[in-house]
């Protein structure tokens, strides 16, 4: 596939291929990308910043480790810590999207970080959904929240629009990483995004979450492929590498995303399981399946 800027690229070579990003803050914090990604590879010089690396920096400039590599943010989380004024996680905050009473702070999270997304050329925020308040009985105030969690989408659908950016929601599953985590599942997501009925809004769909959740794989990007907005993935249950043991077949789902046609970025949301160098076995695996070698030349042409 192409490599695409938007999310709403076309192919641009003949041989399908998925355009990968990885996350900053989990699996090259410290590494000097050229020395790993050939030049001219789908998803290369792309990363996805946690709120805690992307903002640490006057809102007019880039992060050093951006503009040290000519690197592209690709996505950005309006989510966590006082930063934003999105929520505080010392006080067990992750995310105010769809938390009663928090609208004023949501919105002005918001604000802030669409100003950093504009000052990196980022085209998607993520919008996290947040936490049931302590001691709240889920039950009892899901109805509040989901209409909390509507009315701010439609704020932000809005605020984004004006600057052709693209709102993200995605469910994190409530059984491992967030038991009190509000959005759990895609089946849940796609409703909400439906009733907001705004077409810059997207699904970010977490591979990791969805299989703890709810398994289906296939079934599910099928049936939620026009709502998605970027993937994530990470073997299930470890969170490490694609090719660690475990449940997902990585082979199998990457050549299901290019036969879907999808042309946006797989972003590594996963924490290396040893050396991160060793463990880009499985993309230069990947690379080399689809007639790229490591020096970014095609195996075909030589």
């Amino acid at each position: 596939m192409g490599n695409p800027s938007s999310g709403r690229g076309t192919n641009t070579v003949e041989q399908p291929m998925l355009a990968l990003s990885h996350t900053v803050a989990m699996v090259m914090i410290a590494l000097s990308h050229t020395d790993i990604l050939p030049p001219g590879a789908p998803g290369y010089r792309v990363a996805s910043l946690a709120p805690t690396l992307g903002l640490a920096m006057p809102a007019g400039r880039r992060p050093v480790a951006l503009q040290r590599e000519g690197m592209r943010q690709e996505l950005h989380g309006c989510s966590r810590g006082r930063t934003l004024g999105a929520g505080d996680q010392e006080a067990g905050e992750m995310g105010l999207a769809a938390v009663p009473g928090r609208q004023a702070a949501f919105r002005q999270g918001l604000a802030t970080a669409v100003q950093y997304a504009k000052a990196v050329g980022c085209p998607r925020i993520h919008l996290m959904a947040g936490r049931v308040p302590l001691g709240a009985d889920q039950a009892a105030v899901a109805g509040e929240m989901e209409t909390t969690f509507v009315e701010n989408l439609r704020y932000a659908a809005d605020l984004l629009a004006q600057e052709d950016m693209i709102g993200l929601v995605e469910p994190i599953n409530n059984r491992i990483t967030d038991p009190r985590y509000y959005l759990n599942t895609p089946h849940q997501a796609a409703a909400i995004l439906e009733k907001v009925g705004q077409p810059n809004l997207k699904l970010q769909l977490d591979l990791f979450h969805c299989q703890i959740m709810d398994g289906n794989l296939s079934r599910n990007l099928e049936t939620y492929f026009p709502l998605i907005g970027h993937i994530q993935i990470a073997q299930v249950p470890g969170r490490h590498e694609p090719d660690s043991p475990g449940e997902l077949n990585f082979p199998y789902i990457f050549e299901l995303l290019e036969s879907l046609g999808y042309t946006g970025y797989v972003g590594c949301e996963y924490a290396p399981k040893g050396d991160t160098m060793e463990g880009l076995g499985w993309l230069r695996t990947y690379w080399e399946s689809r007639g790229l070698q490591h020096d970014g030349t095609n195996k075909a042409a030589e």
